[in-house]
């Protein structure tokens, strides 16, 4: 094993932070329960591959950009908090089909890819892995690269695990209300994993 790397310890960060709740496993889970498993597996894709490349992105290089343009990672981070609250809107206002039918749109590969660079949990899990498992021993691009491999074998079962869980809750949604319902509630859920970041922004100190 590299020298510098616990590789016991990022494991279990990566299985923690990618099977809480967040965004991404809030949007897989309704997926799941709209669209189906199969129709859900590109979505899948887009975060399993999309966030390992950020993480090597942070390591490599953005993490050194926002330390020299700190705004430029706040506005960031407005915009993804906007670009959720759509996403909520949208989830919460989706037209109430039968589950059987093959209608509707789940999010796509490229959508879901760009996704985590807006998605505020997905930052934190990217600096904070870098951050805190990355050391001086041992050569630091390699170190950056192996965490997101982990992050890519550990991370995308259980992002199917949501995926899964949705698809087991069609067979309760079958009614029209239950649904609405269901997607009004994803639609809260990810309104309220926006609530840490909203209160972190400088603009919340207006309010306090």
């Amino acid at each position: 094993m590299m020298q510098g790397l616990d590789y016991y310890s990022i494991i279990l960060f990566v299985i923690a932070t990618c099977v809480t709740p967040g965004p991404n496993n809030v949007m897989l889970m309704s997926s799941g329960a709209n669209y189906g498993v199969g129709r859900t597996m590109r979505h899948v894709a887009g975060i399993n591959i999309g966030f390992p490349l950020m993480l090597v992105a942070v390591g490599v290089g953005a993490a050194a950009i926002f330390q020299e343009y700190p705004r430029l990672h706040e506005v960031l981070q407005v915009v993804g908090a906007l670009y959720l609250l759509i996403l909520a809107y949208q989830i919460a206002s989706a037209p109430i089909v039968d589950l059987g039918e093959q209608s509707g749109k789940p999010l796509g590969f490229t959508a879901a890819v760009l996704f985590q660079w807006v998605n505020p949990k997905a930052w934190v899990m990217a600096v904070g892995a870098v951050l805190t498992y990355t050391s001086p021993l041992g050569a630091y691009s390699l170190q950056i690269f192996l965490i997101a491999l982990l992050f890519f074998l550990f991370g995308s079962p259980c992002s199917m695990a949501w995926v899964f869980f949705g698809q087991y809750l069609r067979r309760y949604l079958g009614r029209p209300q239950r649904l609405k319902i269901f997607n009004i509630s994803m639609s809260l859920v990810l309104v309220a994993s926006l609530i840490p970041l909203l209160t972190s922004l400088p603009f919340a100190q207006w309010w306090s």
